[in-house]
C-alpha cells in the first residue's frame, strides 16, 4: 500500500503588526503534534481527516500524519519557534519514511525572523529528506507570494480559488489526487506561473473576478490540464515577492502551462480596477446603513480583521455609532480577553461600567467607556467558515447603552460581541450564540474583509464594505511598504507590464 505524508504547517504574515506569532498563538488556534492522540483534535483537524482518509482508501493510499499547526495571523514568527515547528514536522516525516507522497497545507504568505520564504524553505528541505523522485506538494492560501523557490521544490502547487475559502477542503483534495496520479506514473505535473504585478483584496463572489474563476477553472481537465488558480497576494506582508500570480499546473506541458498562466494573468490585470474590494469610509458605510428602509445592513469592518494580522480590538465604530446615537445595530467580534471575564464574573442581566477595546496602539482607537448589560455568555464560541468550525475561546454579548440613557429595554442600545481569542467574524453564529439575534438588526458590523460574506450575506439586504481607519488601509497606496518593489506593482504604477 502506497503512503502519503501529510502536515499543516500556516499562517498569514502582516509584518507590520506589533503581535509576534508566537507559541500562544499557535496553541490558541491549532497545535496538534503527530504523538496527541487523534480523539482530542480540534473539529477543524477532524473534518480533514476524515475527507483525506477516504479518499486515500478510495485509491488504495493510507495517510501518514504529521505536525498539524495553524496560527491566527498577526506579525512575525519568531525565528526559534519558527524553526522547532518546521523541525517538528521534518523529524515526523523522517519517522513516517519511506513514503510515496507529501502533501502540506500551508500558507503561502508566512515570515518569520530571517526567513521572508517560510513555505520555500519548508519544501526545499521536505525535497532534501524524500529526494528528486518522489511527489511533494503544497496547498496554499490564495493570500500567498509565490516564490521562484516555492515552484523549484515543489511537484504540484494547488491554492484555494475562493474567497471568502469556502473550498478548502475540496482544494486539498484536488492536491491529493495529483500526487497520488503522480506517485503512479499517470501524470507528469509541472507548475507555470505568471506574475501580474498588481496588489490589491479582490474578492471571488462579485463580477467580474467570479467569471474569470469560472473560466480557468473550467480549463481544468483538458489538454492535460491539472489545475489553475490565482494567488491575490498579500498586501500586508513587506516582503520582496509580494503581487499576484497566475499558477497553472499541467500534465508535462511547460509550453501551455506558461501560455494559459499569461493568458488569465494578463485577463485578471486588465481587470484590476473593477475586482478591488469596493471600500467606502466608515462615516459613508453608516450613512447608507442608517438611510436604509430595510436590514440588515451589514458593513465589513475590513480594517480591523484579524485574520489580515489585525489586532480586532479598534472602536471607531462603536465611538461613530454611540456619537450618532444610533441603536438597533450589532458589532463583532472585538477582542478583549479583560472584559470578558469581567462580564463573565457579572453574569447575565448585570448592569455595570466597562472599558472596551483600543488597546493595541492607535491603529485600535482610543478605550470606550460605557455602562453595558450582559446579555448572553458562552465558553467556547464557534464560528464556521465552509463548514468548518473554529473556536474563539470564550465570548460575551453586551449591551452598550447610549449615554445618559437610563433604558434598558432589550431593544435600547447597541449590542456588541466580546471575544477571549482574535479572530474575525463568519457566520451569523457569531452573534445568535451570544443571545444577539442578527436578523432583527438594521444594521450590522462584521469585523472581516471577506469571509464574512458566505454567512452573511444570504441575511442581509445590502453589504458594504469599510476600508478608512485601523490596521489594515483599503487603500493598497497607504500600506508602507519598503522591501517590495512598488516600482513594479499597480496600483504604484499604471502599468507594470510596459516593459
Amino acid at each position: 500500500m502506497k503512503r502519503m505524508f501529510m502536515a499543516m504547517l500556516s499562517t498569514e504574515t502582516n509584518t507590520f503588526s506589533p503581535i509576534p506569532t508566537g507559541p500562544n498563538i499557535w496553541r490558541d488556534m491549532l497545535l496538534v503534534r503527530r504523538s496527541d492522540p487523534p480523539a482530542e483534535a480540534p473539529p477543524l483537524l477532524q473534518a480533514a481527516r476524515a475527507l483525506i482518509d477516504k479518499r486515500a482508501e478510495e485509491r488504495g493510499w493510507e495517510i501518514a500524519e504529521g505536525l498539524f499547526a495553524f496560527a491566527q495571523p498577526a506579525g512575525l514568527t519568531p525565528r526559534a519557534y519558527y524553526e522547532e515547528l518546521r523541525d517538528d514536522l521534518l523529524s515526523d516525516l523522517r519517522a513516517a519514511m519511506p513514503v510515496d507522497g507529501v502533501l502540506l497545507m500551508l500558507h503561502g504568505a508566512m515570515v518569520a525572523e530571517g526567513y521572508d520564504d517560510c513555505e520555500g524553505d519548508i519544501l526545499a528541505r521536505v525535497r532534501e529528506l524524500v529526494g528528486p523522485d518522489v511527489p511533494v506538494g503544497a496547498e496554499l492560501d490564495l493570500h500567498c507570494h509565490v516564490t521562484d523557490r516555492m515552484v523549484e521544490q515543489a511537484t504540484a502547487l494547488v491554492g484555494y480559488k475562493e474567497y471568502p475559502h469556502v473550498d478548502i477542503m475540496d482544494r486539498m483534495l484536488e492536491l491529493f489526487t495529483i500526487l497520488a496520479d503522480a506517485a503512479e506514473g499517470v501524470v507528469t505535473p509541472v507548475i507555470s506561473t505568471f506574475k501580474c504585478r498588481m496588489i490589491g483584496l479582490f474578492p471571488t463572489t462579485r463580477e467580474p473576478l467570479r467569471s474569470l474563476v469560472d473560466e480557468f477553472t473550467a480549463l481544468e481537465g483538458r489538454d492535460g490540464v491539472l489545475n489553475v488558480w490565482l494567488g491575490h497576494g498579500f498586501p500586508y506582508g513587506d516582503v520582496p515577492d509580494l503581487g499576484s500570480t497566475m499558477v497553472v499546473v499541467t500534465d508535462g506541458d511547460p509550453a501551455l502551462g506558461e501560455e494559459l498562466a499569461k493568458q488569465m494573468g494578463r485577463k485578471f490585470f486588465e481587470l484590476r480596477e473593477q475586482v478591488q474590494v469596493p471600500a467606502r469610509t466608515l462615516a459613508d458605510c453608516l450613512d447608507l446603513a442608517v438611510a436604509a428602509s430595510e436590514g440588515p445592513i451589514t458593513i465589513a469592518d475590513t480594517p480591523d480583521n484579524a485574520g489580515g494580522g489585525a489586532p480586532n480590538d479598534s472602536t471607531f465604530f462603536l465611538a461613530a455609532m454611540l456619537e450618532r446615537g444610533i441603536e438597533n445595530a450589532a458589532i463583532g467580534p472585538l477582542w478583549d480577553p479583560t472584559a470578558v471575564e469581567i462580564c463573565q464574573d457579572a453574569g447575565v442581566g448585570a448592569r455595570l461600567s466597562l472599558r472596551i477595546g483600543g488597546k493595541l496602539g492607535p491603529s485600535s482607537g482610543d478605550p470606550v467607556d460605557v455602562v453595558v448589560t450582559v446579555v448572553g455568555l458562552c465558553d467556547e464560541l464557534e464560528n464556521s467558515l465552509g463548514g468548518v468550525g473554529m473556536s474563539m475561546g470564550a465570548a460575551v454579548g453586551i449591551k452598550v447603552h447610549l449615554p445618559n440613557d437610563s433604558n434598558i429595554a432589550p431593544e435600547a442600545g447597541i449590542d456588541l460581541v466580546l471575544t477571549a481569542r482574535r479572530g474575525q467574524g463568519f457566520s451569523p453564529s457569531l452573534f445568535s450564540s451570544v443571545g444577539i439575534d442578527p436578523e432583527q438588526k438594521q444594521i450590522l458590523v462584521v469585523k472581516s474583509t471577506q469571509h464574512f460574506h458566505a454567512g452573511f450575506a444570504p441575511i442581509s439586504k445590502q453589504v458594504l464594505y469599510a476600508g478608512d481607519l485601523g490596521a489594515l488601509p483599503g487603500d493598497m497606496l497607504k500600506i508602507p511598504l519598503e522591501r517590495a518593489d512598488t516600482s513594479r506593482l499597480w496600483p504604484f504604477v499604471e502599468n507594470p507590464h510596459a516593459d
